[in-house]
């Protein structure tokens, strides 16, 4: 496929077929996302591949207390889990909030489950000391999950960053066997999307693109 055409329908795939993902598959995909950037090319970082259905059940279970309360919010209208607004649901709203099928299932569901993690110990927090929620190490390891997907949609594949089990991350370490001073930093539920899709929605260039500030002119050809 062109690059292009990969990004511009690479989408949030959370449904499957039952066709399986072989290895060979995978092999292709990690031999050529393993090429993304990293702070310092230290490379830290490691995926575990997972198809034994009582680990992707786990996952599921650890996704729940989080997908309760990301619901919750969701019915009052609230931008889930953002930490810069408190959120009006209460512990007894969340403890009463359906957990959502379509957070949960795809952990059960999918062929294979991806789990991207990076050691803490090579990463640059540069702003560790600002008061607010931490976002730079990011970069040092989003590249590779987001390379994971382009290079699953061009073998016919797809899936979807998720971070909800993240929040009973104590739970699966020793599930997972994760050491100490490593963290999950996504979940990629991965298999043959059930319907491919062409067009995605998204926000026209314009807005969301200014030159010079960020209160500056919409960035227009």
């Amino acid at each position: 496929m062109e690059l292009y055409d990969v990004m511009d329908t690479t989408f949030a795939a959370r449904e499957f077929t039952g066709d399986p993902v072989p290895d060979e598959a995978l092999a292709r995909i990690f031999s050529h996302a393993r090429f993304a950037p990293s702070g310092g090319n230290r490379q830290g970082w490691h995926v575990i591949v997972v198809r034994d259905q009582a680990t992707k059940d786990a996952i599921a279970e650890a996704a729940k207390p989080a997908a309760r309360r990301y619901a919750a919010q969701l019915a009052l209208g609230e931008n889930p889990w953002n930490t810069v607004v408190p959120t009006k649901a209460t512990p007894e709203m969340i403890a009463a909030t359906p957990v959502p099928p379509g957070l949960t299932e795809p952990y059960r569901k999918a062929p294979v489950v991806l789990v991207v993690c990076v050691d803490l110990r090579v990463v640059a927090s540069i702003d560790q000391d600002l008061g607010r929620t931490p976002v730079a190490s990011g970069p040092s390891v989003y590249p590779l999950a987001w390379n994971i997907l382009l290079a699953a949609r061009n073998e016919g594949y797809g899936g979807t960053l998720t971070t909800l089990p993240l929040a009973q991350e104590p739970a699966l370490r020793p599930v997972l066997g994760l050491p100490e001073q490593w963290a999950i930093c996504t979940l990629i539920p991965l298999g043959k999307p059930v319907k491919q899709l062409r067009k995605l929605k998204r926000k026209p260039v314009a807005s969301l693109v200014t030159r010079e500030r960020f209160d500056g002119e919409p960035f227009e050809a």
